[in-house]
């Protein structure tokens, strides 16, 4: 499949369109807007547009956006290994486990150094069983677990197996701690920041996560939508 160079339109053919995603998007947003956006441009009604892998609304980075045939290797795409970076904020809890909700326990922190966050993060390479957020898409019992949570309804998510191929710390200034994650399909990110924290006796949530690696796309080849938009207009 051609990856989107601004050279050519042939969009229906089938195209992959790597897109930064923006802070408080959804990947829904970003694939209804690039919809939008080419059929605009094309004068036409219809065309089929989709992601292969969805980022949290607060996370940015590496989205590919397929169009037109290329929606058919979605599903292959998904199963690439992902990257990330990371910042963890220590001593609280949220009920999404990011920044989205405001803290609903606190806990001690300064008794955290560096010594026990590279033992414990050892402890998360590898296959792990990982229990996915309340508050995400996944589906129970044919509904999505966040809508449930939302309405008071507390679904029971069960653990999942995950792969962390590598974490590596990039910079630890307490409360923070910030690091890069190599990981498998299906990985949560605000999972893991609940689990170190619990890991050192302390809480954790996800204060900050940029993608910064999609299977062959980097976020160095990536687009910011109103980027695309320009150059859409320019053709």
């Amino acid at each position: 499949m051609q990856i989107f160079n601004g050279n050519s339109l042939d969009f229906e053919k089938g195209m992959l369109i790597p897109i930064n995603k923006p802070y408080d998007w959804t990947s829904f947003d970003v694939v209804n807007k690039t919809r939008y956006l080419i059929k605009k441009k094309l004068n036409i009604k219809k065309i089929k547009v989709g992601h292969t892998g969805t980022l949290d609304p607060l996370a940015t980075g590496v989205l590919i956006v397929c169009t037109g045939k290329a929606t058919k290797i979605i599903n292959e795409l998904q199963n690439d290994d992902k990257e990330y970076i990371a910042t963890i904020e220590f001593g609280a809890t949220t009920p999404t486990l990011d920044r989205e909700t405001k803290p609903d326990k606190l806990y001690e922190w300064k008794h955290i150094t560096i010594e026990n966050i590279e033992k414990v993060l050892n402890k998360f390479e590898g296959e792990i069983e990982q229990i996915p957020p309340i508050y995400s898409a996944i589906k129970i019992n044919g509904k999505r677990a966040y809508k449930e949570a939302r309405k008071g309804n507390i679904p029971e998510i069960k653990a999942r197996k995950v792969n962390i191929y590598k974490i590596s710390i990039k910079n630890f200034t307490l409360p923070e701690l910030n690091i890069h994650v190599h990981c498998s399909k299906g990985t949560y990110i605000r999972s893991l920041a609940r689990d170190i924290g619990f890991e050192m006796n302390s809480g954790a949530y996800l204060k900050d996560l940029i993608r910064i690696k999609s299977g062959n796309f980097s976020l160095n080849q990536t687009l910011e939508l109103k980027d695309f938009e320009n150059i859409l207009n320019l053709m």
